[in-house]
């Protein structure tokens, strides 16, 4: 008897995995959907998932978190195993322990195919896995770049559903924890003053060592201290103004949320991790 496929779809909490999981809703009837928690999410993204389960019409598996909070294994468990090393770009080790490790565990042996939301306009790699290739049991398929669905096809996608964006998509353009280290400074300044109490969470896991001066911050060359005084608050804001209105007069005739989210992919540097932030 041939072994049953599962299909899986992980939601971010961000657009082009939501506006995937609408896409594929009625095209693959048997879909699993998951999310991955990391105990440290925003408000909004919960909301907005519970948003999106009511339009799947079946539950979004939430792994990471046990009824028994003494045996999550969140970013708080992960911290102190990592000797209170804060991740960075350099050193994911939150994207290895609390998004992929959790997802290939959900799957175990079973052949899947696994439904990633990369665009037909962008030029990227998906899910990497951690097995070696002998045990490699988890094939990834692409609908949207397929079907040549672009960013503009993911807004439309969750205008007509009627699920549409997350809150959180009035000051931030990606998913992920409330402190990620991928964060914009006008993403830091928006969490500031959308969420004081989870910044100041924020603020408290970064550390200064007196002896060697070494700094550990969420941002690079500037702690959320420095962040957030009015003066570069006022800075921020300013360059975002600027640019959103150069970019407005470049294309006028589209949605502010486009347009914010191009302003903040032009300030991007690094790649985010893909498994966090579609």
């Amino acid at each position: 008897m041939a072994q049953k496929i599962r299909h899986l779809l992980g939601l971010s909490g961000g657009k082009d995995s939501s506006a995937l999981a609408v896409y594929m809703r009625d095209r693959v009837p048997e879909m699993e959907y998951f999310f991955t928690d990391t105990g440290k999410e925003l408000p909004e993204t919960y909301e907005f998932l519970d948003r999106l389960e009511a339009f799947l019409g079946k539950p979004i598996a939430r792994l990471n978190m046990d009824p028994d909070p003494h045996s999550n294994r969140d970013f708080d468990h992960w911290l102190t195993l990592y000797g209170g090393l804060l991740p960075s770009s350099q050193v994911r080790w939150c994207t290895v322990n609390l998004k992929i490790r959790p997802f290939e565990e959900y799957v175990g042996e079973d052949k899947a195919y696994n439904y990633i939301a990369i665009r037909a306009d962008e030029d990227r790699d998906g899910y990497k896995p951690l097995k070696t290739p002998s045990l490699r049991n988890i094939e990834p398929k692409y609908p949207f770049k397929e079907d040549g669905i672009t960013k503009e096809d993911v807004f439309r996608i969750l205008e007509e559903s009627g699920v549409g964006l997350p809150d959180y998509y009035k000051w931030r353009t990606r998913s992920g924890c409330y402190f990620c280290f991928f964060q914009r400074k006008s993403e830091w300044v928006g969490l500031l003053e959308q969420h004081p109490d989870l910044f100041e969470l924020a603020k408290e896991y970064e550390k200064f060592d007196p002896e060697t001066g070494e700094r550990f911050t969420w941002c690079q060359g500037e702690s959320l201290e420095e962040l957030s005084q009015p003066a570069r608050i006022a800075q921020i804001k300013a360059n975002t103004e600027k640019a959103m209105a150069s970019k407005k007069t470049a294309k006028p005739n589209r949605r502010l949320i486009e347009i914010l989210t191009d302003v903040h992919e032009d300030e991007d540097d690094e790649e985010p991790c893909l498994i966090c932030h579609k």
